[in-house]
């Protein structure tokens, strides 16, 4: 079996770095040790993607030393601690230096986060130096804080984050936390919104895009964390919902998650072969803050439904409504983009999903579609249409209460006929343009240019999507027909 060290001597970062370290600074003149992340994904056989180095010393030398080696960027990364990142572009990595803390490694390895990160290796090589027994946790797939047993003592109190970090890792690793562990992280998850909004959303973000997200996202509900940071899914709990549902909105949008994330694996099946691998190319196109379109749309999912609690309501016959939730949810994650420090363009996308999460489920009863229907469809869903259509079936597959099997099944064949068009409109850019131009359109028939000439023109652009202004000909008759029906 290879060895621990064995395993680091064949990752290129770790062989950078050493030889770096060697050209730059000398053989025998630094003490430094690989630790954290580095070792603990190593042991566990996984890719490195950048190396944690602790040096006895100043941070900075050691970080110019590798940036100048592979001729890429430094800088500082924390003021607190002195930390300095050096950049490889070309091999895309990084190499995190930090100062060691406490005046030895075990020390040092002792103020870490969890014992699966507390596992150190010399830089030069030789045997792990595991004080905290991370690499036993590690084997028995075990998450466990340090410094216990009260919150004041452990990891958690030098650093909020920690607790939601616990969840991440858990995720990623497909670990769980031991007893102490979880109680010690539902005592400290109130605390977590004290770290920066950006380390919040970072931390979140790989929670939800993980292979595990759904799993993730649920450890992190059961140990209050995802209620800490997102209180308007916790405010989900216990809003019950008509007999269509058999689960609370809180229940539901978790299950909805589960069902995308789901669905993301078997495209190809829901939608048809060509179908979802075009599906399946533009989940994949990249969006904002690192995200993808179809990373971003789980983040859609754990939020369509957040207006609910603010637009409940009975019938006089006892029947629960939501009027309106669509809307009021749209403004709220709005305002969660914003208090998480999102891209505009994240910010616009979610709220966009839950602004028209629930238009396909109306057009359900009134199928067959006319073209004009269709049209109206993905320009109302614009500029989300292809994702929103997804969404809606993951919407529906959640939804389990009475007669849900016809209800699912036709919600589908609806979905697979417009995701279809919703494809072809993404690729082709939106509607078709008009076959006239504006200025040519307003000379003909004597319209100013102002709202009414741009009605004329959207209605033109729908009716060439139906097939009735194919030419300009065609294009000019229907414009009369527009504005002689909307005159008074």
């Amino acid at each position: 079996m290879i060895s621990l060290e064995e395993r680091l001597g064949v990752e290129e970062p770790v062989r950078a770095v050493r030889a770096a370290l060697a050209a730059e600074i000398g053989p025998g003149t630094l003490e430094a040790w690989i630790v954290g992340g580095t070792v603990r994904d190593a042991a566990l056989g996984r890719p490195l993607r950048d190396v944690d180095l602790a040096v006895a010393g100043d941070p900075e030398p050691v970080a110019r030393a590798v940036a100048a080696y592979v001729r890429g960027a430094v800088f500082p990364l924390s003021e607190s601690f002195g930390a300095w990142r050096a950049l490889d572009r070309r091999g895309g990595w990084v190499c995190d230096v930090s100062a060691l803390r406490g005046g030895s490694i075990e020390a040092d390895l002792a103020k870490r986060d969890f014992s699966v990160n507390a596992v150190a290796v010399p830089l030069v090589g030789g045997a792990p130096i595991d004080p905290q027994s991370g690499l036993r946790d590690l084997e028995a797939g075990t998450l466990r804080v340090l410094g216990g047993p009260e919150l004041e003592r452990s990891a958690y109190a030098a650093d909020p984050l920690r607790a939601l970090r616990l969840a991440r890792l858990a995720t990623e690793l497909g670990a769980a936390p031991d007893p102490e562990t979880e109680r010690l992280t539902r005592e400290a998850a109130p605390r977590v919104v004290e770290a920066s909004p950006e380390r919040v959303f970072a931390e979140l973000k790989r929670i939800v895009v993980a292979a595990r997200g759904s799993d993730g996202l649920r450890l992190a509900d059961r140990l209050g964390l995802l209620g800490a940071v997102l209180p308007e899914v916790e405010a989900l709990r216990g809003v019950e919902q008509s007999h269509f549902h058999d689960l609370d909105v809180h229940g539901h949008t978790l299950e909805v998650v589960r069902y995308l994330v789901e669905s993301e694996g078997r495209l190809e099946e829901l939608f048809g072969g060509d179908v979802g691998e075009r599906l399946r190319g533009v989940l994949d196109e990249p969006l904002g803050d690192d995200l993808t379109r179809g990373q971003t749309l789980r983040f859609g999912a754990l939020l369509h439904d957040i207006g609910k609690p603010a637009t409940r309501g009975l019938r006089p016959d006892g029947r629960v409504t939501f009027l309106g939730h669509d809307r009021v949810g749209a403004g709220m994650a709005q305002a969660i983009g914003r208090r998480l420090r999102t891209s505009e363009r994240v910010r616009s996308y979610l709220s966009a999903l839950a602004d028209h999460h629930l238009v396909l489920g109306f057009l359900v009863h009134e199928r067959p579609l006319s073209r004009r229907a269709v049209f109206r469809y993905l320009r109302t869903c614009e500029p989300v249409e292809v994702e929103v259509t997804l969404l809606s079936c993951a919407d529906r597959l959640a939804t389990r209460g009475r007669s849900h099997e016809r209800a699912i099944a036709a919600h589908l064949d609806l979905a697979r006929e417009l995701m279809a068009e919703a494809l072809e409109w993404r690729a082709s850019g939106g509607a078709p343009r008009a076959p006239v131009r504006g200025d040519e359109l307003a000379a003909e028939l004597g319209v100013p240019p102002g709202p009414e000439l741009g009605r004329l023109l959207a209605g033109l652009q729908e009716a060439r999507f139906i097939g009735e202004a194919t030419d300009r000909s065609s294009a000019l008759d229907v414009a009369r027909r527009l504005r002689h029906n909307h005159d008074p």
